[in-house]
């Protein structure tokens, strides 16, 4: 079975309250340490690798962003999946090229431009049905809907938009900033798959209440790099 293979049946047939936990590396340290705490796949969240290369979250030229998903990688024997914003641009097809010669299983992809501007979601559906087209089974297709984020917070738009990806190939969905409450609604409202982003340090529901509520995986955009930061700068005033 191949590396894809194993990270699309990771989201299939999971109970309620299991959903799948994906940590998101910001380098091949950090990569490695999921790994040996016994996680079976990995999401890179591009605001976390953007920080470790020294750029603000957005900012990351394609180049450093894919170089520094093929480090995390090659660093681990499980897949990994990578966020690539928007695409940076570039057609399907050498966006497709690109995640795989990097050796990323899968890919997410945001439906907001600069400036957090929500794209024409048929727009969106046509390109992420270029995506599958050239990519076929080979990636894993995390389509984010930026409705709570960037919109006005309408679950029914959100179920819109997520309804068009689903149909244009999309493998999952990613109501990214959605409420619990919502979280079923939501559930009920879009096929396959549902992302969600799951707070850290004790705030928002944990992880087997979102996968009770709906949620078939969870991330955590860049909030555990955060929190390892929060703990290194603890430890610097402890040494001063």
């Amino acid at each position: 079975m191949s590396e894809v293979d194993v990270f699309r049946a990771l989201h299939l047939g999971r109970a309620p309250g299991d959903p799948l936990v994906l940590p998101g590396p910001w380098d091949a340290a950090s990569a490695r340490t999921f790994v040996e705490a016994g996680f079976p796949a990995l999401a890179t969240p591009s605001a976390g690798v953007a920080a470790a290369l020294g750029y603000a979250d957005g900012s990351t030229p394609a180049d450093e962003m894919f170089a520094a998903v093929a480090r995390i990688v090659r660093a681990v024997d499980v897949p990994v999946s990578a966020d690539v914003e928007g695409g940076y641009g570039l057609p399907a097809k050498e966006l497709v090229e690109r995640l795989l010669e990097a050796g990323a299983v899968g890919c997410n992809l945001e439906d907001s431009g600069a400036g957090g501007v929500l794209k024409d979601p048929r727009e969106q559906a046509e390109f992420l049905a270029e995506v599958r087209a050239v990519a076929g089974d080979r990636l894993f297709v995390n389509a984010r809907v930026d409705v709570f984020v960037h919109g006005d917070g309408d679950a029914g738009k959100a179920i819109e938009r997520a309804a068009a990806y689903v149909a244009a190939g999309a493998d999952c969905v990613y109501p990214i900033f959605a409420p619990a409450e919502v979280l079923p609604v939501l559930r009920e409202g879009i096929p396959g798959p549902l992302n969600m982003l799951a707070r850290v340090g004790g705030e928002g529901p944990g992880l087997a209440v979102l996968g009770e509520l709906g949620a078939t995986r969870v991330t955590f955009g860049p909030a555990l790099q955060r929190g390892a930061l929060a703990a290194l700068r603890e430890l610097c005033l402890g040494l001063l």
